[in-house]
């Protein structure tokens, strides 16, 4: 990197935080830096918080050493003792120094660091830190560090200068062949040419809210005098945190109330009208208060932008199309976008049912106010496909119906009025994006989002702070309950054959079964992709050793089945890779009861309402997420008859997996689910693409912990952007939100 200029050659003068760090340190740690951890910036180099801290204790003579107290000491080698134990199939290595000053002594035990007994043989000196416990009598330092007396002896050979020793010590992140110690030595050269850093925050608010200023959250945050620095660094930080993310959020919604939308106001006398009136049933209170709120947002000026949430069959889909009648009454097109073919089919076919002859635009002897429902998939043949994008541009076909094939630049819209994503984590925001900015010549579209997985509250607070939320939490009369059972074939064999009789007691009572499989087989592909990932294998829960068996394949599993524990049943197979004909097909037949079991993968998780179903077993189901297993269920108990899910895993007892499986068993709250499901997974990249698993760009803020902080900073965002949308008065806040989240993050929130 170099120093940029201005037009006229001098040298422009960058904040402190964005100054490369090739400007203050030396290349041996800018290397290493840049190519482990990405770190640039003088800013990204203190915003790589530590993950925690090891404390060493003040210098404390070995003869006064108290239980549970944090010490150091200095101490001279007494014994030496390394051995070699087996674990998990290799080789630890167990080094245990026994220091003392002559009138007792303490035991140091190191794992993997053998070196250790080269640089400390018996009869040398050392400084050794940690905390004191007692073991067998036996008097040990709990996770001890050991450095050598050079450096921290005086001139005159004093021992003064190891108290500079104890401490608070941080300990970071690394990666590759990236040392610890090339961290704490780059941010503590760092921090001594750091000065003071102007803070973004206005002060009013670091007043509020008894906030540390920023230089001293970034001193404090990597040298901390004492537990309370850690605390209040922390804080402060994570503040800026949420309130990055609430100013994109605020931004986003402020921009929003000033685009124009076509309003669609509802139509006595129109098509929602005649629905309503042949309704077979009452509206919960739920489904009529939501309609209301969205037939009020749909007649508004600006673009409706609203997420519907609800439990598992609490008739999410019922409303959408409510308010998508509402929008065809006003001359408008809408969109139904699903995440599959056998999902997208399935909605086209419940929407024409429910419509009945309301459906049937177009056509002889239809109702004058009747529409026509049209579904788009990637699999129509040549001739039936250009029908259908003929049906959309003329704007005949009032609903349409689609995959991601509705993305297409040849689809062309008549008058794109609403929007509506059913299960919107299947769908990437770009996508989403697509549709809603589809014409830029025409008024945006207003969109509804929907999920059956329930999001916890401060998960839609930070994820889809710009959508306003609706949820539907109570279910539809006629819906049974479920009862789940984990099977835990590890430990109760028998208890996976008793599960095969019960699908054929099932069967015998004129009921249907699902079995349900995380991977299709045959061709040896682990998932076909339009079903839902599963989860990441996690060996040390698996029964036989280290190396975990693939998942359970779905075909092998179906001929397994058919020949042995469920021979003489009428058995099908479903999954995502099947032609669409011979999907629709396997689904009618097993809708219409001329199939006793269906097996199939994660294709069915959404969507699919068979009443006559009531049993299902989920293979390998520690292969799945909780939200996922929660949908999985709710395919059974759609009808009058009980459902039961059966969770089969070979984990063992008090694994991580067991744990899930048996919360999902505890509970048939999808919002707790969802609680523990962020618990349990961690809370992952929130922010990116995938929206869960493994890494974090929120380093301090925790969703489930910090609801308060995530409420405070969203009025405050709201405040300042109503008062100043670009924030023109603020620029050191826009340098906060890249400083502390990365573009990808904010690209997420922008899109959203």
């Amino acid at each position: 990197m170099t120093t940029p200029q201005a037009r006229d050659g001098r040298r422009v003068e960058l904040p402190a935080l964005e100054r490369p760090l090739a400007t203050v340190l030396d290349a041996r740690w800018v290397k290493p830096l840049a190519e482990e951890l990405d770190i640039h910036t003088v800013g990204q180099l203190l915003r790589h918080y530590p993950r925690r801290y090891t404390k060493r204790g003040e210098l404390t003579p070995v003869s006064r050493l108290e239980v549970g107290e944090d010490v150091t000491l200095v101490a001279k080698v007494a014994r030496v003792n390394s051995r070699v134990i087996p674990k998990n199939g290799r080789r630890l290595q167990i080094l245990t120094l026994t220091v003392g000053d002559g009138t007792q002594t303490v035991d140091c035990t190191f794992f993997n660091q053998n070196f250790l007994a080269r640089a400390f043989p018996v009869g040398s000196e050392g400084i050794f830190s940690g905390r004191v416990k007692r073991f067998n009598r036996t008097l040990q330092l709990d996770a001890p560090q050991a450095a050598s007396l050079d450096g921290y002896l005086d001139e005159d050979g004093k021992v003064e200068r190891i108290r500079s020793f104890a401490g608070i010590y941080p300990i970071y992140g690394v990666a590759g062949k990236l040392k610890l110690k090339t961290v704490q030595d780059a941010v503590a050269a760092v921090l001594a040419t750091l000065g003071t850093v102007p803070d973004p925050v206005p002060p009013e608010l670091l007043t509020r809210h008894g906030l540390v200023e920023l230089t001293e959250a970034l001193t404090s945050i990597h040298q901390p005098a004492g537990d309370r620095d850690i605390e209040r660094a922390r804080e402060r930080l994570r503040y800026d945190e949420a309130l990055s993310m609430q100013l994109v959020l605020a931004q986003r919604r402020a921009r929003a109330r000033f685009l124009p939308a076509e309003p669609c106001p509802r139509i006595d006398g129109g098509l929602l009208s005649a629905f309503d009136a042949r309704l077979p049933f009452e509206l919960t209170a739920g489904q009529y208060e939501v309609g209301e709120t969205i037939a009020r947002d749909l007649a508004t000026l600006h673009p409706m932008n609203r997420l519907l949430q609800g439990e598992v069959g609490s008739g999410k889909t019922i409303v959408a199309l409510r308010a998508m009648l509402q929008v065809v009454d006003a001359g408008r097109q809408t969109v139904l976008l699903a995440p599959t073919e056998v999902l997208a089919a399935q909605h086209a076919r419940s929407l024409t049912a429910m419509l009945g002859p309301l459906a049937t635009g177009g056509e002889l002897g239809a109702p004058e106010n009747a529409t026509r429902v049209t579904l788009l998939t990637g699999s129509l043949s040549a001739p039936a496909r250009r029908q259908v994008l003929l049906d959309i541009a003329s704007g005949s076909a009032g609903i349409v119906v689609g995959t991601h094939a509705l993305l297409g630049r040849q689809v062309m819209y008549a008058d794109l009025g609403l929007v509506v994503v059913d299960e919107q984590h299947r769908f990437g925001v770009e996508q989403r994006d697509q549709l809603r900015s589809r014409d830029p010549n025409a008024s945006p579209p207003h969109v509804l989002v929907m999920t059956a997985t329930p999001i916890p509250r401060t998960v839609a607070m930070t994820v889809y702070g710009d959508l306003e939320t609706s949820t539907l939490t109570q279910l539809p009369a006629g819906r049974s309950p479920i009862s789940s059972t984990v099977v835990p074939v590890a430990e109760k064999p028998a208890w996976l054959d008793r599960a095969w009789q019960r699908v054929h007691e099932e069967v015998a009572k004129g009921r249907q079964v699902y079995i349900v499989c995380p991977r299709i087989g045959g061709d040896g592909e682990e998932s076909d992709g339009t079903d839902a990932d599963f989860e990441a294998p996690e060996p040390s829960s698996a029964a036989s050793g280290d190396e975990r068996r693939p998942p359970v394949p779905v075909i092998e599993t179906a001929a397994m089945l058919a020949d042995g524990p469920l021979a003489g049943l009428r058995l099908a197979v479903l999954h995502g890779r099947l032609p669409p004909a011979e999907k629709d097909e396997v689904m009618a037949e097993f809708k219409g009861g001329r199939t006793d079991v269906l097996v199939a993968t994660t294709v069915i998780e959404v969507g699919v309402d068979v009443p006559n179903a009531t049993m299902m077993i989920i293979l390998d189901a520690d292969r799945f997420g909780l939200s996922q297993l929660h949908q999985l269920r709710g395919r059974v108990g759609r009808g009058s008859a009980p459902g039961v899910c059966l969770l089969v895993s070979e984990s063992l007892p008090g694994s991580p997996a067991m744990v899930r499986l048996t919360a999902v068993a505890a509970t048939n709250d999808g919002f707790e689910l969802a609680r523990e499901d962020l618990r349990l997974r961690r809370e992952g990249d929130v922010l990116g693409r995938l929206q869960a698993g493994r890494s974090s760009s929120l380093r301090l803020l925790s969703l489930l912990e910090h609801e308060e902080v995530i409420l405070t900073a969203r009025e405050d965002a709201g405040a300042m952007v109503t008062d100043d949308p670009e924030l023109d008065r603020w620029p050191g806040l826009r340098a906060m939100v890249s400083s502390v989240l990365d573009e990808e993050s904010q690209d997420f929130l922008e899109k959203g």
